[in-house]
C-alpha cells in the first residue's frame, strides 16, 4: 500500500464517500477505488432514539449491535453515506450533549484495519489498471520498490530555483536553469515554468514509487509548491498526474504561524515520500547533528562538495553564473549521499517492515498512537467493545517514571551489569496489563471513587495491577498482541532481519508510552502506573535476590542493574557469575508469577557487560551519587584465532569505553573537553601516569594549542527576539553574529532557531562568525577541565587544584 484517501463525491446523482488506494504490484502500480463504502459512528442506545430525531434531516442509517462501550452500555451503529454529513451530524449531537464514539477514525483507515490489512494486500488482479470495488485482503506480500533520490538548488536571497538533480541505481539526471556546456547527465531549461514541467515529467516517465531526500518535505517540496503558486502551475506529481495534497501540525496557542514556521505532511498520490532526518529518527537514530555533512560524515566518511556553511550560498550562485557543471555535481551528490545513507542504514526496508507490522501509510512519521489503535481496535471490536473518544480534562495524567535506584558513588573493579529484556512489554505480558482487561474487570463491581481489590481476588481469572486495577487474564488483546510480536523480533534476530527487528523493538516499546498519554483514547492512569509500579517492585525485588548470593548492587536504572562482584575475577569468571545470577532471577521470577498469581513469567534477565573498572560519580559539589551517569572499561580477551588474524599476542586485552550522562557524550561541552574525559579516564582505568597529561593539557590550553577545541555548539529552541530575560551565553553569541552579518551586507542566521557555535572570550561569548578576542582560558579550565578531573580523581584522594597547585610549587 503506497498512499490511502477519501473525498466525498456524488454518485447516479447521491452523496458517497470515494476510498482511493495506490497500491505496488509486481507489475506496476494499480489505483483501485471504492465507492460503496459508508462512514460511521456508534452512539449509546440509551441515546440512539433522541439522536436520530435530531439527524433527521441528514441522509443516515441506524443498526442496533451487539457491542457495548466501556461504560458497558449497548451501542447503536449510525452510517452516513459521505464523511460530510458524518461530521454535520456529529457537530449536531456534540450540541446536543450525545457523544459520538470512534467518529474521529479516517474512512481509509477504518477500511483496512477492519480487515487487517497493513501494508501488504492482496486482491484480484484480472481487473483493469484503475479497478472499481473489488475486495482487499491482507498479504505477505515483499516488495521491491522504485526509488528515487531528489534534491534542489535555489538561491538563498531571491527565491529563485536553479536546478533539481535526480539518483537512482541505474540513472542520474541534473535538470538545470539556463544554458550550458553539454554533459551526459545536464539538460538546461529557458524558464522556471520549463524546468518544474522537466521535473515533472522525468518523475512520469521515471515513475518511482518513492521519492527520498533531505529535509524534503519542508524545504524542497514546499519551495517547488510555493514556485508552481506564484507561476500558476499545477504541482502534479502524483501517478497520474494527481496533485500533491499538504497538511500542516496543529498550532497550540492557536496564534497565525508563519510558512517558514510551520511543520509541514505531504501526500503525493500513489508515491511515498520519504525524508531522511525523520525516517533517522523513526528508526531511532542519533546524531549530533542531523544536516546532510554531518550525518554523510558520520555514516559514510563523506559530505557535501562544498563543506562551508557559510560560503554555501554565495557559492552555489556563483557555481550557477560560471560553473553550472559543477553546481549540477554538486547537487547531484547530495542525491548520492542521501541514496548511500539509505542504503547503510537500510531504511526503506525498515519503512516497510514499520509499516507491515502497524498498518501506518509507509512515509508516516511519528505515529505510535495511530499504531497502536490500527492494531488494537479492530481486535477489541471482535471481543465485543467500540473504543472511547480520547479524554476530555484526563485525570492522573503523569504516572510514576522508571524505577532509578540511588547510586553507591566509587571507582570499582569487576562491575557486571543484568538487564530485564523488554522489561515494560514483558510486564503487560507477564501480568495481562490490557484496557479490554481493565474494563471487563471493572465491569464486575462499582464503587463511587475509591477502588477495592475485595470483590476480584479470584486469582485465577484477574490478574492485579496497581491503583486498584485489576485485568481480566481470558482473552486479553495487549499481551497477546506483545506475544507475537515478541516472537517475531526472536524470529527475525534468528533470520539477521535488523530492520525488522528493529521495527518490532520500536513498537513494542512505544505501546508503554501511548497507554500513558492522554493523546491515546485508552488512557487511563492506572494502566501505565501498573507498568511502571510493578517495575519498581520487580527492580527491588530483584536486587535483594542478588545481594543474598553475596554481591553488591550499587545502582539500577528502569531495567539494568549494576553489580559490583568485589572481588578479582577473570572474564570468564565473571561470564560464569552473571550467568548464575541471570538463571537465578529469572527462574525466581518464574516460579513466584506461578505461585503467587498464577501467571506465567515472560520477565527475563540477561546478561548484557562487565567492566573490568567501573566509576559511578558523585554529584558535583555533593557526596550523594548520580543516577544515569556513569563511564566503564569493558575488556575483551582475544582467543588465539582472534590473536594470530590480528597479528596480536593472545594475552593482549582490546577495551571499550563506554561512557553514559557524562561529558563525553554531551554535545553542550567543547571538543576538548570531551577528548580530555575520554584520555584521562582511559590512563586512569588502565592504570597508566595522568597527572602529567592533566598538567600539560593546562599548559596547552594557556598557551593557545587548542582553540579550534574550545568552541561550544547550542541549539537556538526559540526565535532569537523571543530570549528577552536571562539572556544565556549562546543567545548572546547569536545576536553579535546577526548584528556583524548584517554590518558584512549578508542576512541574518539565528534568527528563527538554528544551532549557534560560539566561544568564551574575555569579552564575553563570541561566535565563530566573528570571534575577535582573546579567549578565557581560566573559565574553560574552571567550567570545563576542572569538573572532569574532580569527577574521578577524588577516588584516588586527589582534585585538579592539589594536582596543579603541587606543579606550581615545584616550580
Amino acid at each position: 500500500m503506497l498512499t490511502r484517501q477519501w473525498k466525498d463525491n456524488d454518485h447516479q446523482g447521491q452523496p458517497s464517500l470515494e476510498l482511493r488506494f495506490w497500491v505496488h504490484t509486481p507489475s506496476g502500480p494499480r489505483l483501485i477505488i471504492n465507492n460503496q463504502q459508508e462512514t460511521i459512528f456508534f452512539v449509546e442506545s440509551v441515546d440512539d432514539q433522541r439522536a436520530s430525531r435530531l439527524l433527521t434531516s441528514i441522509s443516515h442509517r441506524t443498526r442496533s449491535l451487539t457491542l457495548k462501550s466501556f461504560n458497558q452500555q449497548p451501542v447503536t451503529a449510525f452510517y452516513f453515506p459521505s464523511s460530510k454529513h458524518m461530521r454535520e451530524a456529529q457537530r449536531r449531537l456534540t450540541q446536543s450533549g450525545i457523544i459520538p464514539l470512534e467518529a474521529d477514525i479516517k474512512p481509509p483507515d477504518r477500511y483496512l484495519m477492519e480487515r487487517f490489512i497493513t501494508g501488504p494486500v492482496t486482491f484480484d488482479a484480472s481487473h483493469p489498471l484503475t479497478a472499481l470495488n473489488i475486495p482487499l485482503k491482507p498479504s505477505n506480500f515483499t516488495p521491491c520498490f522504485k526509488v528515487v533520490s531528489f534534491d534542489i538548488e535555489t538561491s538563498f536571497t531571491h527565491d529563485q530555483l536553479f536546478s533539481i538533480a535526480l539518483y537512482t541505481s541505474d540513472t542520474q539526471a541534473v535538470l538545470m536553469l539556463g544554458h550550458g556546456p553539454v554533459t551526459n547527465n545536464c539538460t538546461y531549461f529557458s524558464s522556471e515554468t520549463d524546468l518544474i514541467y522537466g521535473f515533472l515529467d522525468w518523475i512520469e516517465h521515471y515513475d518511482p514509487d518513492i521519492l527520498i531526500g533531505w529535509n524534503c518535505i519542508n524545504f524542497d517540496l514546499r519551495f517547488l509548491a510555493r514556485k508552481c503558486e506564484a507561476l500558476n502551475l499545477s504541482f502534479s506529481l502524483g501517478r497520474n498526474r494527481e496533485k500533491v495534497e499538504w497538511r500542516t501540525s496543529g498550532n497550540n496557542n492557536g496564534e497565525k504561524e508563519a510558512d517558514e514556521d510551520k511543520h509541514y505532511f505531504v501526500l503525493v498520490p500513489g508515491r511515498a515520500v520519504l525524508d531522511g532526518i525523520d525516517t533517522l529518527r523513526s528508526a531511532t537514530y542519533h546524531f549530533e547533528s542531523y544536516s546532510l555533512e554531518n550525518v554523510g560524515r558520520e555514516l559514510l566518511g563523506r559530505g557535501k562538495l562544498i563543506h562551508d556553511p557559510d560560503d554555501r550560498g554565495d557559492e552555489i550562485i556563483r557555481l550557477f553564473n560560471e560553473d553550472k557543471p559543477a553546481l549540477a555535481a554538486y547537487n547531484l551528490e547530495d542525491c548520492k549521499l542521501v541514496w548511500d545513507i539509505f542504503k547503510n542504514t537500510d531504511l526503506i526496508n525498515f519503512a516497510i517492515e514499520r509499516a507491515r507490522l502497524t498498518g501506518l501509510a509507509l512515509d508516516r512519521v511519528g505515529g505510535s498512537v495511530a499504531a497502536f489503535e490500527n492494531l488494537y481496535l479492530p481486535r477489541l471490536h471482535r471481543q465485543g467493545y467500540i473504543a472511547p473518544n480520547l479524554p476530555i480534562d484526563p485525570k492522573g495524567v503523569g504516572s510514576p517514571g522508571g524505577y532509578v535506584m540511588d547510586s553507591t558513588p566509587g571507582l570499582y573493579e569487576h562491575v557486571i551489569v543484568l538487564d530485564f529484556k523488554s522489561l515494560y512489554p514483558s510486564i503487560i505480558r507477564s501480568f495481562k496489563i490490557d484496557p479490554f482487561g481493565l474494563t471487563e474487570a471493572d465491569a464486575l463491581w462499582h464503587a463511587d471513587d475509591e477502588y477495592t481489590p475485595e470483590p476480584l481476588k479470584d486469582i485465577n481469572q484477574y490478574s492485579p495491577g496497581y491503583r486498584g486495577a485489576f485485568f481480566k487474564k481470558e482473552k486479553s488483546i495487549l499481551p497477546t498482541l506483545i506475544e507475537n510480536l515478541w516472537l517475531a523480533r526472536d524470529n527475525a534476530k534468528q533470520h539477521q532481519n535488523k530492520a525488522l527487528s528493529q521495527a518490532i523493538k520500536i513498537i513494542m516499546n512505544s505501546f508503554y508510552g501511548v497507554m500513558g498519554t492522554p493523546g491515546c483514547r485508552f488512557f487511563d492512569p492506572r494502566l501505565p502506573s501498573s507498568i511502571t509500579l510493578r517495575g519498581h517492585s520487580i527492580m527491588n525485588q530483584t536486587r535483594t535476590l542478588i545481594e543474598e548470593q553475596g554481591f553488591d548492587v550499587i545502582y539500577g536504572d528502569t531495567d539494568s542493574i549494576f553489580v559490583w562482584l568485589n572481588r578479582s575475577v577473570s572474564n570468564t569468571e565473571a561470564d560464569s557469575i552473571g550467568n548464575h545470577l541471570v538463571g537465578h532471577v529469572t527462574q525466581w521470577w518464574k516460579a513466584h508469577l506461578e505461585e503467587q498469581y498464577q501467571l506465567d513469567s515472560a520477565l527475563e534477565l540477561e546478561y548484557e557487560n562487565h567492566y573490568s573498572k567501573f566509576l559511578m560519580p558523585t554529584m558535583r559539589g555533593s557526596n550523594q551519587g548520580t543516577k544515569k551517569r556513569y563511564a566503564g572499561l569493558i575488556e575483551k580477551q582475544l582467543d588465539i584465532e582472534q590473536a594470530s588474524a590480528a597479528n596480536t599476542p593472545t594475552d593482549s586485552k582490546p577495551y571499550t569505553l563506554i561512557f553514559k550522562g557524562l561529558e563525553n557524550v554531551r554535545t553542550d561541552w567543547t571538543p576538548l573537553a570531551r577528548e580530555f574525559q575520554k584520555t584521562l579516564y582511559e590512563r586512569i582505568f588502565l592504570g597508566q601516569p595522568y597527572q602529567d597529561f592533566i598538567l600539560q593539557t593546562v599548559q596547552e590550553i594557556r598557551a593557545g594549542k587548542h582553540d579550534s577545541k574550545l568552541l561550544f555548539r547550542k541549539r537556538l529552541r526559540r526565535k532569537l527576539a523571543d530570549y528577552q530575560k536571562n539572556i544565556p551565553p549562546h543567545v548572546q553569541a547569536a545576536r553579535k553574529a546577526d548584528v556583524w552579518l548584517q554590518q558584512q551586507g549578508k542576512r541574518p542566521r539565528y534568527q528563527n532557531r538554528g544551532w549557534i557555535e560560539y566561544a568564551y572570550t574575555i569579552r564575553g561569548p563570541e561566535p565563530v562568525e566573528c570571534l575577535f578576542s582573546p579567549l578565557d582560558y581560566e573559565v574553560y579550565l574552571a567550567r570545563q577541565i576542572e569538573p572532569i578531573v574532580d569527577g574521578i580523581v577524588m577516588f584516588l584522594g586527589q582534585s585538579f587544584s592539589e594536582i596543579t597547585s603541587d606543579q606550581i610549587s615545584l616550580l
